[in-house]
């Protein structure tokens, strides 16, 4: 697991500590790259960002998940952080993924144009003409992708606050509105834009925003 610490504050540790999962095919550095750290520093936000990426095969032999737990949360919760778990596309997925199993660990999520499994699992959504009228049934072992639609079926009337970005052109927008409409409307932040690290730092953003106050002189 690659991971890139950036520290509010030298040699301290901040109150908020934010974890984000990159998208496939992509890295902590590429955060970087984008613009992400400078967007949050820029804001002299007192919050500790971790950046974490993960190899294809740790998603699919389904060890991500339990080392993104096992060595970034538990470490972080154990110090008395507050922690705000996210990512991007494949990354939102796995934070996904990990509130679904360990939500009581979290103090929110922030999903920019999260994967949200193959089209067998949203057609089955979409058919029920949305996720509140879908019954999914028991979801069968390793079926991760039906548990976390049933996680999602949740979080309207749950208490983990949820932070949707989407690009309004990006490819996988149908599936996304899905998610959407399962949320509070003030959840979920539409910009224009496509699958890509422009639209995404924006999104960031509008995130970074909404959720947190910019420290004060």
């Amino acid at each position: 697991m690659g991971v890139i610490f950036d520290a509010a504050r030298a040699g301290e540790s901040a109150p908020t500590r934010l974890i984000m999962l990159p998208a496939a095919y992509t890295a902590p550095e590429d955060f970087v790259r984008a613009g992400f750290v400078s967007a949050l520093r820029g804001r002299r936000l007192d919050i500790d960002l971790v950046l974490a990426g993960f190899d294809l095969q740790q998603v699919s032999d389904g060890t991500a998940v339990r080392q993104l737990r096992q060595e970034l949360i538990l470490p972080a919760r154990s110090s008395g952080r507050t922690i705000w778990l996210g990512g991007i596309s494949l990354g939102g997925y796995l934070a996904l993924c990990c509130a679904q199993r360990h939500a009581a660990e979290l103090s929110g999520l922030c999903l920019l144009a999260p994967y949200l499994g193959s089209h067998l699992i949203t057609g089955e959504v979409e058919r029920a003409r949305g996720v509140s009228d879908w019954e999914p049934g028991e979801p069968a072992d390793g079926d991760d992708e039906r548990r976390v639609w049933c996680f999602i079926k949740t979080l309207r009337s749950g208490t983990l606050p949820v932070h949707l970005g989407l690009g309004r052109d990006d490819r996988f927008a149908p599936r996304h509105r899905l998610m959407a409409a399962a949320l509070a409307p003030g959840s979920v932040n539409i910009v224009p834009g496509g699958h890509d690290w422009p639209t995404w730092l924006l999104l960031w953003e509008n995130f970074l925003d909404a959720q947190f106050k910019p420290a004060t002189a």
